[in-house]
């Protein structure tokens, strides 16, 4: 069987300076190819050119996460320039609507790429391939300002755990990762007026160190996977 490059596809890369953006970059340092989608066509170039000039296979995708149908063209044209043999992604998500039906529909995307994967052992680790969900405080505890974004929130939870149940007997690993505190992004410090906490990795995490947890998923052998990962700053206090 020949060996394929793999690739790394992140549904939500925001304006380029989170965890999606953060996520591409680790993967890209461990030899993977990489389609961004999002739907902010600015950030997205920028983000591809970065990536490709520094001699990365990158592919951006300008999508909506509450249609289905938009996710099949990035899927379909890294699949077919890429021919991934295990492919990892990152599902972030924020309203009840856009969480659960976007998440639904990227899953059903990478889940269907994945099942004509033969079974990778090249590495030993036995997978068809990996899909991993960003969760959040609120994905397993509502509070008085996050009805919506909690309701979202559990659902997709909920989901990523359905699928890794239902689909681990096809070698495929499906995680969910609890992001429990602020994460440090330009778009926070601007929002928040960049306060204190944004500089002390004790109290808030970065994209990077989310992005690290997700490469440890992809490499975790399949005698021993996560489902959940609760991912939190040292003094943390929710």
């Amino acid at each position: 069987m020949p060996s394929f490059k793999p690739l790394l596809v992140v549904a939500g890369v925001g304006k380029g300076g989170g965890t999606g953006a953060a996520t591409a970059r680790a993967f890209a340092k461990e030899g993977y190819s990489i389609a961004l989608i999002a739907r902010g066509a600015d950030s997205l170039k920028s983000l591809e050119d970065e990536l490709r000039a520094s001699g990365v296979e990158a592919t951006a995708f300008r999508s909506l996460p509450t249609n289905m149908s938009l996710y099949d063209p990035p899927f379909k044209r890294s699949v077919t320039d890429t021919q991934p043999s295990n492919t990892v992604s990152a599902q972030p998500s924020t309203t009840p609507h856009t969480g659960i039906n976007g998440g639904f529909a990227f899953a059903k995307e990478v889940i269907s790429e994945y099942k004509n994967n033969e079974i990778d052992n090249t590495d030993g680790l036995g997978k068809r391939g990996v899909l991993i969900f960003t969760g959040a405080t609120a994905s397993v505890r509502g509070n008085t300002t996050t009805s919506a974004f909690a309701a979202g929130k559990f659902a997709l939870r909920a989901l990523s755990q359905s699928l890794a149940k239902e689909f681990g007997k096809d070698n495929i690993h499906v995680s969910h990762a609890i992001v429990d505190g602020a994460i440090v992004t330009p778009q926070g410090r601007e929002q928040f007026n960049n306060p204190p906490i944004y500089d002390s990795q004790d109290q808030s995490l970065t994209p990077e160190g989310i992005s690290a947890a997700y490469v440890y998923l992809a490499k975790q052998p399949r005698s021993a996977w996560t489902w959940e990962l609760d991912l939190r700053p040292a003094h943390e206090k929710w």
